[in-house]
């Protein structure tokens, strides 16, 4: 049965950091990209990060490149997102998923990813 657990997410001040991880089963995880999304209350979902099977190529929406890095080891199925300098903005329930066609990813488009995560929520307060 395929499975996407993330988790890492809680409470975290502004400009404090959290590391979130997304872990896979059930399928052979180092063929798909992996993307992150998340979506804020009353917002719709956006597109985080995404990385290539291999790792070698990822990319990050505008709102927060420099800030976030994606990364993964296929050893042990699990895709990380790195946070720091976070904004109240970044407020919103993290989702990982997971695609055959890297082209979708890479675009950021969340309704062409095939498998999907339950979510773990970030909130960014003071």
């Amino acid at each position: 049965q395929l499975q996407l657990v993330e988790s890492g997410g809680g409470l975290v001040q502004p400009g404090g950091s959290l590391r979130l991880s997304c872990a896979a089963s059930g399928f052979s995880f180092h063929y798909y990209a992996i993307g992150w999304f998340r979506q804020a209350p009353g917002k719709e979902r956006e597109g985080v990060s995404c990385i290539s099977h291999s790792g070698g190529s990822t990319n990050y929406s505008d709102s927060v490149k420099g800030r976030f890095t994606i990364s993964r080891d296929n050893a042990k199925n699990t895709v990380y997102l790195q946070m720091k300098r976070l904004k109240p903005g970044d407020t919103a329930i993290y989702y990982c998923s997971a695609t055959l066609t890297p082209s979708v990813c890479m675009r950021l488009q969340w309704d062409g990813m095939n498998y999907w995560g339950k979510g773990t929520l970030v909130t960014v307060s003071s």
